[in-house]
């Protein structure tokens, strides 16, 4: 028992995927993929940095926010963030990328792997735009691989269960938990002001 280092170990553990499992994976987006984007407000970004680590970030819009240029194409908009540039400067050196979407009350998901590129061509970015704002860059992904995911980690973790639903109080507020994290050495917005810089920023 310990430490497992290559697939024999793990396949003598979990054995073989099932036909259905294997079979599933497409090479593009059919209408099902196409569908299930079209109604997602909210998907998962998974690159990896210089430095070897992998790196997901959340990115969500209204329902569609992730734009089908065709059956092997989907456009990302960036929108006003933190500005650290994490996952599209990963990009830049490892174009690698994995697409986690999720709709609300759904426990099916859409996994889509390709190879992305950062753009900022004016007509891109028109096709994006929220009362004419323009999004700063359109991440444009080649798809290599579609497919869905079955629902168990949905059923395990009841995430759109309300019975399952943690109340706020549970924690501090993002601005109590950064401020103690910084321990001081940096300033920290307050509550309000990061509630302004939502309200003001979100395009």
């Amino acid at each position: 028992m310990g430490r497992i280092a290559d697939e024999a170990a793990l396949r003598a553990i979990y054995g073989e995927p099932s036909t259905v499992a294997v079979g599933k994976q497409l090479d593009r987006l059919d209408a099902h993929c196409r569908a299930f984007i079209a109604l997602s407000p909210f998907c998962v970004v998974a690159t990896q940095g210089p430095d070897g680590l992998g790196d997901a970030t959340p990115r969500g819009d209204a329902p569609g926010f992730v734009g089908v240029l065709d059956e092997r194409t989907v456009a990302l908009p960036d929108r006003p963030g933190n500005r650290r540039l994490d996952t599209i400067t990963n990009v830049l050196g490892n174009p690698g990328v994995g697409l986690l979407f999720l709709i609300p009350g759904f426990d099916d998901t859409l996994r889509v792997n390709g190879i992305a590129e950062i753009r900022d061509d004016e007509d891109l970015r028109q096709r994006f735009a929220v009362a004419d704002k323009l999004p700063a860059t359109v991440m444009l992904v080649h798809v290599r691989e579609a497919y869905l995911h079955c629902a168990k980690a949905f059923i395990r973790s009841r995430l759109w269960d309300p019975a399952g639903r943690v109340e706020r109080s549970r924690l501090p507020s993002l601005g109590q938990m950064i401020k103690d994290q910084v321990n001081g050495e940096i300033t920290v917005p307050d509550d309000a002001e990061l509630a302004a810089l939502y309200r003001n920023e979100l395009y």
